[in-house]
């Protein structure tokens, strides 16, 4: 860069005054201030002015501007989590709309099925397999199948006797208790015990699947009634 004119070496003076330009470009800049007064005189003006401001040091922010800086930073930050959460929130819903239609149906079914099964398995325990209100094709009661031979009480038994029995899945006797009839009389029990041995029922059903049930039987000294 020989005969560097004023113009050129002038546009440069920032620059080479913060070292920012090449070397060969710093011997031309250096090159033309030893020759040129009014180029030099104005890089010396330059170099004062920076001396001055170095001697300012750093301005500390007002407190002010630092809080301003803050609020702007964290309406910001919320400005985009907003935005983030609404774009979240429309595809969410976009997904959802999309599987609602589909699923309605199997969504009712499946709670029909469950509302009849919940009802199925809270009946009370003592409810008498003979109720009409259980619903047949989800409950069917035991029924009586075969009793001992001969089976009838003791002449001397002056009144019919109600027993509860609970027939398991097997289709047999697994418990009974006596609801009315003279349960102090000494021989009543050995004779029910007897005729519960030997007593099969059909089991009942739940859902097509053999299970427990509760079915009552009336005994007297001329038949048996289940």
């Amino acid at each position: 860069m020989r005969g560097m004119k004023c113009q050129r070496a002038r546009s440069m003076l920032s620059p080479y005054l913060d070292g920012a330009v090449t070397g060969v470009e710093m011997q031309s800049i250096a090159g033309h201030l030893r020759a040129c007064r009014e180029c030099s005189l104005e890089y010396a003006q330059l170099q004062r002015t920076q001396h001055m401001l170095a001697g300012l040091g750093r301005k500390k922010a007002p407190p002010e501007l630092a809080l301003q800086i803050r609020v702007a930073l964290s309406q910001q930050a919320s400005s985009q989590a907003k935005w983030r959460l609404e774009v979240l929130a429309m595809r969410f819903r976009d997904a959802l709309n999309a599987f609602m239609l589909p699923a309605t149906a199997g969504v009712i079914s499946a709670v029909i099925f469950f509302g009849m099964l919940i009802g199925v398995l809270m009946l009370p325990e003592g409810l008498s397999a003979a109720q009409e209100d259980v619903p047949t094709m989800l409950y069917t009661p035991p029924q009586l199948q075969a009793l001992p031979a001969g089976v009838a009480l003791d002449e001397d038994t002056p009144e019919a006797v109600v027993v509860e029995t609970l027939v398991g899945a097997n289709g047999r006797v697994q418990d009974y208790r006596i609801l009315s009839g003279p349960a102090e009389h000494p021989n009543l029990r050995p004779q029910l015990n007897n005729i519960m041995i030997f007593t099969t029922f059909r089991p009942a059903t739940s859902f097509g699947v053999p299970t427990s049930g509760r079915v009552v039987l009336s005994f007297s000294n001329i038949n048996v009634k289940g």
